[in-house]
C-alpha cells in the first residue's frame, strides 16, 4: 500500500503535536501596533482577523519561515531551523489551531495566508518560505497571493497534491464529517488508518500519553484538506515568478515525483531535485545544504 510510507511521518508528527496545549489566547502580550512581544522564547504576530500566531526564531541573516504539515506545530521544524541559523534567521510557527496560536472561525485558507503575511512582517517584510507536505501546499498558494515582495524565494518538499481523486475525496469527506460531528481524537484516527497506519500500530498510539495531544488539534486536519483544495495543483501557481524550488524524496510515495514535476513545470522559475534515500519525512541533514545553497544564492 502506497500510503504505508506516510505513516513514519504522521506518527513522528502526531507524538510532537502532543507537547501542544490547546490553542488558548493567553501566553503572551500583544502591542497596540500588532507588533509581537515575546513571552519567553515565544512571540506572537497579529493576523488580520485577529489570530494571534506563535513563532520562534533563531539565527541570524536573511527571514527563513518554515510552514509545517499536517498535525505539526513549531517545535517540529527546530532540527531543521538549527541546521539553518548559521545562515538565516529562521522562524518556525503553529499554524492556527495548533499549540500556542489561537483560531478565529470561520477557518478560510485566505486566512491562513494571512497569518503568513503577519509573520513575514514581523520578519522585515521579506522571507523566504520552505513548506513541507500540506505546508508546502500552503506555501505556494502564499507566494502567489503574497507576491515576490514578501516571498523572494520559495522552496517546498512533496505538497501532497496528485493522490487517487476517490480516495482523496473520501478522506476529506470523512475528516470534515469527524470534525462536525465526531469525538475529539476521532479524525485523527480516521487520518492515521487512512494513510495506512497498522491497526495495532494506532491502538499503541490511542493508549499513549500522546493521544491527548493529537485529540486536541486533530481538528485542524479539516484544515489541511481545504489546503489541498480538490487535490489536484491549482493554477496559482503559475503566478508564482520568484525562483522556487521544488523537492521529493527518493523513496518516497510515486505520485509526488510527477506531482513535483508538474508543479515545476508550471512555475515559471522553478529548478527540480529529488533527494536520494528520502521518504515523505526527509531528514533535516538532507534538506538543509540545498536550503542553504538555494536561499543563499545571491545574498
Amino acid at each position: 500500500m502506497l500510503k504505508l510510507l506516510f505513516v513514519s511521518l504522521a506518527i513522528t508528527s502526531a507524538c510532537a503535536a502532543s507537547d501542544n496545549k490547546p490553542a488558548v489566547p493567553g501566553g503572551g502580550a500583544m502591542s497596540a501596533n500588532g507588533r509581537s512581544e515575546a513571552a519567553g522564547n515565544v512571540a506572537f504576530a497579529a493576523s488580520r482577523d485577529g489570530t494571534r500566531i506563535a513563532f520562534e526564531r533563531v539565527g541570524k541573516g536573511p527571514a527563513l519561515v518554515i510552514v509545517g504539515g499536517a498535525l505539526s506545530h513549531r517545535h517540529g521544524g527546530k532540527p531543521l531551523a538549527g541546521q539553518l541559523m548559521d545562515r538565516f534567521t529562521v522562524y518556525t510557527y503553529d499554524r492556527r489551531g495548533r499549540g500556542e496560536s489561537s483560531d478565529t472561525k470561520p477557518y478560510a485558507v485566505e486566512r491562513e495566508i494571512e497569518d503568513l503575511g503577519a509573520l513575514i512582517e514581523q520578519a522585515g517584510n521579506e522571507a523566504y518560505l520552505y513548506g513541507v507536505s500540506s505546508g508546502a501546499a500552503l506555501a505556494l498558494q502564499g507566494a502567489a497571493k503574497l507576491g515576490p515582495a514578501k516571498v523572494p524565494k520559495l522552496a517546498v518538499y512533496e505538497p501532497p497534491y496528485g493522490q487517487d481523486e476517490r480516495d482523496f475525496n473520501e478522506q476529506k469527506r470523512r475528516i470534515n464529517q469527524l470534525v462536525q460531528t465526531g469525538e475529539p481524537g476521532d479524525a485523527a484516527a480516521f487520518f492515521f488508518s487512512a494513510i495506512g497506519t497498522p491497526p495495532q500500530v494506532l491502538d499503541d498510539m490511542k493508549r499513549s500519553p500522546d493521544w491527548s495531544g493529537i485529540s486536541q488539534i486533530d481538528f485542524t486536519l479539516a484544515y489541511d484538506y481545504a489546503v489541498l483544495g480538490n487535490g489536484t495543483v491549482p493554477d496559482a501557481v503559475k503566478l508564482i515568478t520568484v525562483p522556487t524550488l521544488v523537492m521529493d524524496g527518493e523513496k518516497s510515495m510515486p505520485f509526488m515525483r510527477p506531482t513535483a514535476d508538474r508543479i515545476a513545470a508550471l512555475v515559471p522559475n522553478a529548478r527540480r531535485k529529488t533527494i536520494n534515500g528520502q521518504t515523505h519525512q526527509a531528514a533535516p541533514e538532507a534538506v538543509a545544504p540545498l536550503l542553504s545553497e538555494f536561499f543563499g544564492a545571491g545574498n
